[in-house]
């Protein structure tokens, strides 16, 4: 080992990013490529050439060290955490067959037979047989199948990004257990591949041979190979070691390492997280993943296209702010805040319930989105509030759902994301959930976190603990406003909570009627 800096490449939907990190959780050096999120061939399809992702990752090394604040000799090695969900198929030498199919991607295999016997009878029974074939339609294995069958013969193997772009490292197939997150036979409460005979096999019918071997974050994946140093600027043999998935990482890298912790992230899919030791299903049936500490797992609540809706409120209202932020050369988020501030807690009355993109159980598949409360007071600036509200009141209840089951309450929160750079979005979730927010040291919390299970790999830390002490950090705490508080405690109580129930019989006549969502 020439060095004691960690190379984390962080694989985001929206961006390539290569981040150096001391031992200390320093951020040496930062360096962001973007991407194109997707390609839509049909309506609702989200693919990408897998091969975008490995180039933009050695075009943001080479800048790394064109810059000079790192340089290839102190890099003890390297930590890989990506987006959850995008599967690539290959043959038997690890070459795409086709297009990526990103998380996004919203087709549905269709008139797939529902699980039968002894399980399919177990499903009825305790109600959820609805939720597993809203799995078997959203398997990508089941689409591919059915609709490209030459594909499905030539594949040999079945991965998620991690281990695509893992095999281009170290030459190897194989995972981290912890980058485990999608349809696939993954046992979530074994942290393994699903058991001969398991349901989910039958499920995500992939073949058992086409899966990656798994080893548990901390451990060795394996060393650069010569092909993949050349195109990192490293030196062949460089430990690849295993992290996990970008919002596990999240969770570590945000020092959210006991239950009480609240770990939000504002991205794509806004999220909560807890890291909890023992097995706890939120929903039946909807497992917790697998947590960047080793055997442990991360309790997730998810608001599908999260801050999507921001995004949608920019293109949609933002233009002045947008560009009047271009001639400045500050963030827009900074104007944004602007109209948060413009306006009381509250939004005057107008709450938004922010399911536009249905989920498996909560919400279900007939889920739209709501804004109630119209008046002739409101105008953009109350939209915009309302919609961080709504995200944080989703938060809030779903992280409540999980600490019911878990049996520990939430005493405080941390937040990442492209959202947790709104001052008035922190103060925002504070004032929502009652709690103090701290924001970490770095925004590159997803990196940090694969920085710290390679440090523990790399025996530059004793332990994960020992890690999270010594490299996370709050820059700040933000507490709550008791009398904003207890408004919004009410809001949340006497209408968010019910809106969904309420609403819901509409929502399935307008499925009903137009077709959309799908049933």
């Amino acid at each position: 080992m020439t060095g004691d800096r960690i190379l984390a490449i962080d694989v985001g939907t929206q961006s390539v990013r290569v981040l150096v990190f001391d031992p200390r959780g320093v951020l040496v050096a930062h360096v962001r490529i973007p991407i194109e999120p997707y390609v839509s061939p049909q309506p609702g399809w989200a693919e990408q050439d897998p091969e975008i992702y490995w180039t933009a990752i050695g075009q943001a090394c080479a800048g790394v060290w064109a810059r000079g604040l790192a340089r290839p000799a102190e890099i003890a090695g390297v930590a890989l955490t990506t987006q959850r969900g995008t599967v690539v198929v290959t043959d038997e030498a690890g070459r795409p067959l086709r297009p990526a199919i990103v998380w996004l991607d919203q087709r549905r295999a269709e008139g797939i037979p529902p699980i039968g016997g002894i399980n399919g009878l177990a499903f009825r029974a305790v109600g959820v047989a609805r939720t597993v074939a809203a799995f078997q339609a959203d398997c990508e294995a089941n689409w591919i199948r059915a609709n490209e069958p030459a594909v499905w013969r030539a594949t040999r193997h079945y991965l998620l990004l991690s281990g695509f772009l893992t095999r281009r490292l170290t030459g190897r197939f194989v995972d981290s257990v912890a980058s485990q997150v999608g349809y696939i036979p993954f046992d979530y409460k074994r942290l393994a591949w699903a058991k001969a005979g398991d349901w989910r096999w039958t499920a995500a019918p992939v073949d058992p041979a086409w899966v990656p071997e798994l080893v548990k974050p901390t451990d060795a994946l394996g060393e650069l190979t010569t092909e993949a140093a050349a195109a990192l600027g490293l030196r062949a043999g460089t430990p690849v070691i295993a992290a996990a998935a970008d919002k596990a990482c999240e969770v570590l890298g945000s020092g959210a390492l006991e239950p009480h912790i609240g770990s939000l992230s504002y991205g794509t899919t806004a999220t909560i997280n807890t890291t909890q030791r023992r097995y706890v299903e939120a929903i039946p049936l909807v497992p917790p993943y697998p947590a960047a500490v080793p055997g442990a797992y991360s309790l997730e609540a998810q608001v599908y296209r999260g801050y999507w809706l921001v995004d949608w409120f920019k293109r949609q209202f933002g233009a002045r702010e947008v560009a009047q932020a271009d001639e400045l050369g500050i963030a827009p988020e900074a104007l944004f805040d602007d109209l948060v501030r413009s306006t009381e807690p509250g939004s005057m009355g107008l709450l938004i319930q922010p399911t536009w993109t249905p989920g498996v159980r909560i919400p279900g598949p007939e889920a739209k989105g709501a804004m109630i409360g119209f008046g002739g007071v409101h105008t953009r600036a109350h939209v915009y509030r309302a919609i961080l509200e709504g995200l944080a009141y989703a938060l809030r209840e779903g992280g409540e759902r999980g600490a019911a089951r878990a049996k520990t309450p939430l005493r405080e929160l941390r937040v990442s994301g492209g959202g947790a750079q709104s001052p008035a979005a922190v103060q925002l979730t504070a004032d929502i959930f009652g709690l103090p927010v701290g924001a970490p040291h770095t925004h590159e919390t997803s990196g940090l976190g694969a920085a710290i299970d390679a440090s523990v790999g790399l025996g530059l830390h004793a332990s994960i603990e020992s890690a999270v002490g010594d490299m996370t950090r709050l820059a700040e705490t933000v507490d709550p406003d008791p009398a904003r508080h207890r408004l919004y405690d009410e809001l949340y109580r006497k209408v968010y909570r019910r809106m969904y129930a309420r609403l819901k019989p509409l929502y399935e006549d307008i499925m009903q009627i137009t077709g959309y969502p799908p049933s």
